[in-house]
């Protein structure tokens, strides 16, 4: 493009073939699944009884890619309407390229919430279909840094007794060898303070003394009272404090943050770099949490790491632990990555290629391309809503 005075100006990104033997996209599709619990859930400020996946599958080249979100059924004819219009007939290995249509597709719908979901779903698809044309495991497409993953187990619902909470902790712990645990507190938006913390004493008895034990308190607390639990939770050696307050509540994470000893996390609801920027920014975290599935995908992922790392921070992969694993081994300032119990269900469940987080690490598998997962279509179909 010229400019002014004849000068080359740089025109909009294309996704386009560089030449015409280069692959395109050719299909866009999803598909939903609402997936039961298998037993009453809640955190400190929500209870769920069910899990929507929404799976988007592109394909182009002969090959096909997959990507999901775990988010409402209203992704579906977002991917396969405008999403699809926008990346159809790009370059299959044009990633950024279509990233960028996406986003340019969805400008009057506003980016965050479910329109960035869907990007996540179709991002991550497109992704993994580069890597299978290229043959190659999606780390080694990425950049590959490390061959395992830290890893992070996560649940402890405060909906659970304390049967069901040892179970889990010793499943971690004992039966995977997994050094890090993390439970739910903050209950009922912050008012069963004395059931929190007898929960982590609990917590702190189940596991023995060398496990690290993380709290998640998903904003449940205000921020007086966070500090005040901070302190009061120091006698179990907590090393992490999830969400103390709000993750809207900049100012009030920074406060928390200088006043207590675990490190403060945040970051599970960014859904665009802006957002993290602010957050880093403020300096309210000690690790920035950065979910595949919501940010914009694996492109998005990547940006968000960089921009922590330039502030001298790790960042932490919140959730679907598979889907995160390739991309979290091609970051230098990752910590770990969260072992969610649902999405662990789920995944196991429902994908061909999940990964065992056997000794507290996941390990992408090197001999097969993309990030290796394949939907098993017989599990999956009686859980598929549309």
């Amino acid at each position: 493009m010229t400019g002014p005075r004849g000068r080359e100006t740089a025109g909009p990104p294309s996704a386009g073939p560089l030449d015409p033997d280069f692959p395109l996209v050719d299909g866009v599709t999803a598909a939903v699944y609402e997936i039961p619990t298998d037993q009453p859930e809640a955190d400190g400020t929500l209870a769920w009884s069910k899990t929507t996946l929404v799976t988007a599958s592109v394909t182009g080249g002969g090959a096909a890619g997959l990507g999901y979100t775990y988010a409402a059924s209203a992704c579906k004819p977002l991917i396969e309407g405008e999403l699809a219009a926008a990346v159809t007939g790009t370059c299959a290995l044009g990633t950024g390229a279509a990233w960028e249509s996406m986003v340019r597709a969805v400008r009057n719908l506003g980016r965050p919430g479910l329109v960035s979901c869907a990007i996540s779903a179709v991002d991550a698809a497109l992704w993994d279909l580069k890597a299978h044309l290229l043959g190659l495991p999606l780390s080694r497409v990425l950049g590959l840094v490390r061959d395992t993953v830290p890893v992070y187990g996560s649940g402890g619902f405060t909906t659970y007794a304390e049967p069901a909470a040892r179970t889990q902790l010793e499943h971690w712990t004992y039966g995977l060898g997994i050094p890090r645990v993390k439970i739910k507190i903050g209950e009922s938006w912050g008012t069963e303070e004395a059931r929190d913390l007898a929960r982590i004493a609990f917590a702190r008895r189940v596991i023995g003394p060398d496990t690290e034990l993380y709290v998640d308190a998903n904003g449940g607390y205000t921020r007086k009272q966070a500090v005040r639990m901070g302190r009061a939770m120091a006698c179990h050696g907590v090393t992490w404090f999830e969400e103390p307050v709000s993750s809207d509540d900049l100012d009030g994470l920074r406060e928390v943050r200088d006043r207590v000893d675990p490190d403060v996390a945040a970051g599970e609801y960014g859904y665009d770099l802006p957002y993290f920027a602010r957050m880093v920014d403020a300096r309210a975290v000690d690790c920035l949490q950065v979910d595949v599935t919501r940010c914009g995908g694996i492109t998005e992922w990547l940006r968000a790491a960089a921009v922590a790392a330039a502030r001298g921070l790790q960042v932490s992969a919140h959730c679907a632990p598979n889907l995160h694993a390739h991309v979290a081994a091609a970051v230098p300032n990752l910590r770990h990555l969260e072992y969610f119990h649902d999405h662990v269900r789920i995944e196991t469940m429902i994908f061909d290629g999940a990964l065992d987080p056997a000794g507290g690490v996941l390990r992408p598998d090197p001999t097969r391309p993309g990030h290796g997962l394949s939907l098993k279509e017989q599990n999956a179909a009686p859980y598929r809503v549309a």
